[in-house]
């Protein structure tokens, strides 16, 4: 498997290299955003819930929006530098926010950044390999994004135990936003076969297979499971883990998900994307019904969050390479755009639902509400979306 990583192409590695070091900004800020909201602008779980909500559906939105325009133009870096520039120019501004309103509009100007830039990166990963090599990529693409996940909450920790302000945390993410733009501008795309402009092309889901249009309507269901992680770090203060080692936590999970992510999404390209996603999604249901039990204990949250981290693990390649797998020819911006908008849009009421009945209700049903959309999400995949939609890749001729 070492020597299929290293052959992988020079774009694969240096998208992944960007990755890293924008997540180490991103994910040195994002473990203290639910500290920062609670302690310096007096905000709760519903402003939590409705910050993330919009923030995760602007980025969807643009993740279609760049996706087809992507396919039109057939160019993808201009998207990526563009989109990574709107992000390392919106973090360090909320250093300076006033109001949790601030702090939405400037999550607003990050996230849209991210939609830019998501759709047009994974078709031009896509396009960079063989049918056979997809989940080793987007495999080693999530090692690298979550190997900056393991770094961001550590720099965090250590500002910490240093006695940095944590408006001055959120300053030092310029450093790492001026790096990233740089890689960007370094890349280059492959060459790419022409594809005659076929009038089915647009913005709806004309000319895609109907196993995707399924896939689309599961991942969407799980999608309202899937609630922003602030919560989970929010409830496991909540548990006893002083507020010091909250980052630690984030960083081990990122660390496992770094570990385990290139191997679980290269065995797919032998063993089919399918089941992989199937027994993940499970171990996330336990993993959610588990956490929101009265009682709970330090060291049952963090064997938890071992178990959430090889659920990233497991899925986070692996549901990218089965999009490109179904994506026509020509189209595969338009297809990671249509999954991204629909799993992201989900985001907001999966958040916004999650953080009322958290606050209103108890903890303890928000965890089994979105326990619950993760089983239903499960029985369709297993017995609703057709199984000819997943493929063993390395059976195919590239």
């Amino acid at each position: 498997m070492f020597k299929s990583i290293l052959a992988l192409p020079r774009a694969v590695w240096l998208i992944g290299l960007i990755s890293l070091v924008n997540d180490s900004a991103s994910e040195m800020l994002y473990p203290l955003m639910p500290l920062y909201l609670a302690s310096v602008l007096m905000a709760g779980p519903k402003a939590l819930g409705i910050i993330e909500g919009i923030a995760e559906a602007t980025s969807s939105i643009f993740k279609l929006v760049s996706g087809v325009i992507v396919d039109r133009t057939k160019k993808a870096k201009p998207w990526i530098v563009l989109g990574y520039s709107l992000a390392g120019i919106g973090r360090p501004l909320i250093a300076i926010a006033n109001s949790w309103l601030w702090v939405l509009a400037i999550r607003f100007t990050d996230r849209m950044g991210k939609g830019l830039r998501s759709s047009p990166r994974d078709a031009l990963l896509a396009e960079s390999v063989n049918k056979n090599q997809r989940g080793i990529t987007f495999g080693l693409h999530r090692s690298m994004d979550n190997a900056g996940a393991v770094i961001g909450p550590l720099l965090a920790a250590l500002f910490l135990s240093l006695g940095v302000p944590l408006r001055d945390i959120f300053l030092w993410a310029v450093v790492p936003a001026i790096v990233t733009i740089v890689l960007a501008l370094c890349i280059k795309e492959p060459h790419k076969e022409a594809v005659p402009q076929a009038s089915k092309f647009g913005w709806s889901l004309e000319g895609m297979p109907n196993q995707f249009k399924r896939y689309l309507v599961v991942a969407g269901i799980f999608a309202l499971a899937n609630s922003s992680d602030m919560f989970l770090l929010l409830r496991a203060r909540e548990a006893g883990v002083p507020q010091a080692d909250i980052p630690l936590l984030w960083a081990a999970i990122s660390l496992i998900t770094t570990l385990f992510g290139t191997p679980l999404s290269a065995l797919s390209d032998q063993f089919g994307r399918k089941r992989f996603i199937l027994i993940a999604w499970i171990a996330f249901a336990f993993f959610y019904i588990a956490m929101g039990l009265p009682g709970i204990s330090m060291f049952q949250i963090f064997a938890l969050f071992g178990i959430y981290g090889l659920f990233k693990a497991a899925t986070e390649g692996v549901e990218k390479a089965l999009v490109a797998d179904m994506a026509p020819k020509g189209l595969a911006g338009t297809a990671f755009g249509w999954f991204n908008l629909v799993t992201g849009l989900m985001l907001f009421p999966a958040s916004f639902i999650f953080g009322w009945i958290y606050e209103a209700i108890t903890p303890l049903y928000a965890f089994l509400f979105s326990g619950g959309c993760a089983l239903v999400a499960f029985m369709l995949m297993a017995f609703w979306v057709d199984g000819k939609m997943h493929f063993k890749p390395n059976l195919i001729k590239s």
